[in-house]
């Protein structure tokens, strides 16, 4: 995995950390991750490149 530094508004992050504490979440990389793969198959959804079976990363 590659490593990301991004700036967050206090806010969300606070959001995210409550999704962490009530175990949606194992940890905040976690519910990132989560975000940017829904954001993906949303995009992918929008233009169809490619199906989600050839991403090696996509969930079960």
């Amino acid at each position: 995995m590659e490593r990301v530094t991004l700036r967050i508004p206090k806010q969300q992050i606070e959001e995210v950390e409550e999704m962490v504490n009530t175990g949606q979440f194992p940890n905040r990389s976690e519910a990132i991750r989560s975000a940017v793969r829904e954001m993906l198959n949303e995009h992918d959804e929008a233009e169809p490149r490619r199906s989600n079976s050839d991403r090696n990363w996509v969930k079960a």
